[in-house]
């Protein structure tokens, strides 16, 4: 299993409970979180899911993703 962070424009526990279907489809529930208090809102992963793919999902939720650096 690996850990991938991206940064994000989730901005409260709302958007949080929307993505949510999304990103456990893509990542698997429990293996995600969103760090809401840093400014770049990092969504970490720790699953094997493609980085492509939760860009889109987020996408299709109405979000953006940026792999971090």
């Amino acid at each position: 299993m690996s850990t991938q962070t991206f940064n994000t424009n989730i901005k409260c526990s709302a958007c949080v409970a929307k993505v949510t279907p999304y990103l456990d489809e893509v990542a698997g529930a429990g293996n995600w979180q969103v760090d809401l208090s840093q400014p770049t809102r990092p969504l970490t992963i720790n699953s094997d899911a493609d980085a492509r793919a939760v860009q889109e999902s987020l996408q299709k939720a109405g979000y953006r993703a940026e792999k971090a650096s």
